[in-house]
């Protein structure tokens, strides 16, 4: 999943902690990726479909889908950068990527790449405006595109919503998939980890990226009931179905593709947004400006579940709510068998697929024909 994360709160490394404590973790990371392509060899794995980079930067590529056509609206899809990003292409039958293509969009798709040493410096001005913003150039520029559509899941929505707030020109409609906005008293099973202010510190390097099997037990530690009870639930509820066990496996070894986040990043999500809510309050400095939900004036269309522990329908809805625009519409997401975690059913899920994704689909439809 876009597995969310906490703050590790002590400015320098503890004296006389070893090393090997780090390493442990990123020995970890290495161990899930090849758990992982023990499960893409049995064809467990993903199931993508082909595309092209047509763009790369630091910290991030440009995939295409499928052959541009003249004055087709353009999708721009924003995935967390925690894992990998084809948990938006699981397989042909759970695949927003294909639905879109089929439905006629220009589908391109944001690849965040794995965080090098050397781009410690990357926050959330880097990532949600300036690596963002010479994607949507580059496309922009292929295809002759004026306003381009944005779609974000979990963060990959957070970093949506803030390039939509600095660039509304840019943007023609919005879709926020679970997307945390809203922070603080919002903050979910995340706040009272939070409050407690847990020093973990002891096993990073300031400087260093924070490895990704990190912030996967501290979110199994935040909400175990998440990320481990529902997750044994699924499983189990799955078993009479060969295509919901599938899709549970295929979800399960997406979630061993943990990226680490460059620090920086880390911080500033942590402090910026889940402590300090400055987007909400508008607060936010991105760009020498500050933005607020009410500069995003494109038409947005927001799935949120009503009961996530993660992402509680407040964080996106209060966000909705305050927005500039008033072409809106809000939909839940009621979950799906098979999706392993609920956070990513609405990207995998069977009902997600025959409810959701058609009445966004349309929509989008709607604002093209505008």
């Amino acid at each position: 999943m876009s597995e969310p994360f906490v703050y590790i709160d002590t400015p320098e490394v503890r004296p006389g902690v070893p090393p090997a404590v780090r390493w442990w973790f990123e020995a970890l990371d290495e161990m899930r990726r090849h758990a992982g392509r023990a499960l893409d060899r049995i064809n467990l794995g993903r199931q993508e479909t082909g595309f092209e980079v047509v763009f790369s930067r630091p910290a991030v590529r440009l995939r295409v889908y499928g052959k541009s056509r003249k004055g087709s609206p353009v999708l721009l899809i924003v995935p967390a950068p925690i894992k990998r990003p084809y948990i938006w292409d699981l397989s042909p039958e759970r695949s927003v990527v294909r639905k879109a293509v089929d439905r006629g969009f220009d589908v391109y798709l944001v690849e965040w790449t794995e965080a090098q040493d050397d781009e410690a410096r990357f926050g959330l001005e880097e990532y949600a405006l300036i690596a963002l913003g010479e994607c949507i150039e580059a496309i922009r520029s292929r295809a002759q595109s004026g306003r381009i559509f944005l779609a974000g899941h979990s963060l990959g929505g957070t970093f949506a919503g803030i390039y939509s707030a600095c660039h509304p020109e840019h943007v023609r409609g919005l879709v926020l998939i679970e997307a945390p906005l809203h922070f603080a008293e919002a903050s979910g099973a995340f706040k009272r980890m939070l409050d407690a202010g847990v020093p973990a510190q002891a096993v990073l390097q300031s400087s260093r990226p924070v490895p990704g099997s990190l912030i996967n037990l501290m979110s199994l530690w935040a909400s175990p009931k998440t990320f481990q009870h529902e997750r044994y639930l699924d499983f189990v509820a799955s078993l009479g179905s060969r295509a919901d066990l599938e899709t549970h496996v295929r979800v399960e070894r997406w979630t061993l593709d943990e990226l680490p986040m460059p620090r920086r990043l880390f911080d500033d999500v942590v402090e910026q947004l889940y402590r300090k809510d400055r987007f909400m309050r508008g607060e936010l400095t991105i760009g020498n400006r500050h933005i607020r939900p009410r500069d995003v004036t494109s038409p947005v269309f927001a799935v949120f579940d009503p009961n996530s522990h993660i992402i509680p329908p407040a964080s996106l809805l209060a966000f909705y709510e305050q927005v500039g625009s008033q072409d809106k519409e809000a939909m839940p997401y009621l979950g799906d068998t098979g999706v392993a975690l609920q956070h990513v059913g609405a990207l995998v899920g069977e009902n997600a697929h025959r409810l959701i994704w058609p009445r966004i689909f349309d929509w989008l439809g709607r604002l093209t024909a505008e």
